[in-house]
């Protein structure tokens, strides 16, 4: 059973769906991860019957591979959810379309975990830490070039805890 009677997987893309995928491969360039993921999640976008795996593979001309990995990684930020078509044991996809969900999807999955390794790593660092033992032993070594350090140790450890505080906000704010 096809997942939808007027598209076939092997239909070929749109004008309207070639333009949104456009504009999501370009959000996904900007936040730095794989070109799949906006074709993917574009495709789900810009079309309005949900779409099986091998659906997607055909349609984007993507390998299994892209197609698997793009899926899981959407799964787990909350960009898509499976839907149950009757009749048709495949796993069908559509979009979450809502902001926040997304946002929010993003910043637990890439941002939180990145933004708790930044923390670990800035709260341990000491001044210490920025001079070599060469240079410990040196007395040319200044007074306020250590004041400088210290300080920039001090704006990165506020810097960590301010993006804490202000990306749940900013979650909040795009929905």
């Amino acid at each position: 059973m096809s997942s939808s009677p007027q598209l076939s997987s092997q239909s070929p893309l749109t004008t309207g769906e070639s333009e949104v995928i456009a504009i999501f491969v370009q959000m996904t360039q900007v936040l730095g991860v794989p070109r799949s993921l906006g074709e993917i999640y574009g495709l789900l976008f810009a079309t309005p019957q949900p779409l099986s795996f091998q659906d997607i593979a055909d349609r984007l001309k993507l390998s299994k591979g892209s197609v698997s990995q793009g899926l899981r990684f959407l799964r787990a930020v909350g960009a898509i959810k499976p839907v149950v078509i009757a009749g048709d044991r495949r796993e069908f996809f559509e979009p979450e379309t809502e902001l926040r969900a997304l946002v929010s999807g993003f910043l637990r999955e890439r941002l939180n975990p990145q933004l708790e390794s930044w923390g670990a790593r800035a709260k341990a660092l000491k001044i210490q830490d920025f001079v070599s033992d060469g240079m410990s032993q040196n007395p040319a070594i200044k007074s306020d070039e250590l004041k400088t350090l210290s300080n920039r140790l001090d704006k990165l450890k506020t810097w960590q805890k301010r993006a804490n505080t202000v990306l749940p906000v900013i979650g909040k704010l795009l929905g």
